[in-house]
């Protein structure tokens, strides 16, 4: 079983080597519980390289937009620190909405970083899974926040089946 390590306003998610077998173990376990809601990162996967535009774009008023490529990126370079620690996920819902990550949203998680207040993390609770956002308040109380005003925070006991399976590091929308 993973276990829960808690530092003040901190928590590791998972404790384990980079091996194959402790891979596979794990995403295995991950898989299961899961039953198809959880696709594992291809360590192996070959780049394919994207062009990358040399200049911002600007989210308020338009500017004259460059007409060059800068260079090309490798998305899973980019986005993927910890193959062997990383898995996708879609989410369901809009309780979280206002962080950005919308209904069927594919969500990039990785298990080897630490995870801290503040952070969205992928939650199991019992049964069931959930994304949400992390926060320990002064007194030590977990806490796990949506971010949609029309949900409410869990706050999580120790009489609760409670495991923290990642960091959610991106969330992917599609328009």
């Amino acid at each position: 079983m993973l276990r829960l390590f808690q530092r003040r306003n901190s928590v590791l998610s998972v404790s384990f080597n980079n091996s194959s077998i402790s891979r596979f173990l794990i995403m295995e376990e991950i898989r299961t519980f899961a039953n198809g809601r959880v696709f594992l990162v291809d360590e192996m996967a070959q780049p394919v390289y994207l062009p990358l535009v040399a200049s911002f774009v600007s989210a308020g008023f338009p500017s004259p937009a460059e007409s060059y490529i800068e260079t090309s990126i490798d998305l899973h370079n980019e986005l993927i620190r910890h193959p062997f620690a990383t898995f996708y996920v879609r989410a369901a819902g809009d309780s979280m909405i206002d962080a950005g990550i919308k209904p069927n949203a594919t969500l990039i998680v990785d298990r080897a970083v630490e995870t801290k207040s503040g952070d969205i993390i992928i939650a199991r609770i019992g049964d069931e899974m959930c994304v949400k956002e992390f926060y320990i308040d002064d007194e030590g109380r977990l806490f796990l926040v949506p971010r949609n005003e029309n949900y409410k925070q869990i706050e999580i006991t120790e009489d609760m089946d409670f495991e923290i399976w990642g960091k959610v590091i991106c969330s992917i929308n599609r328009y």
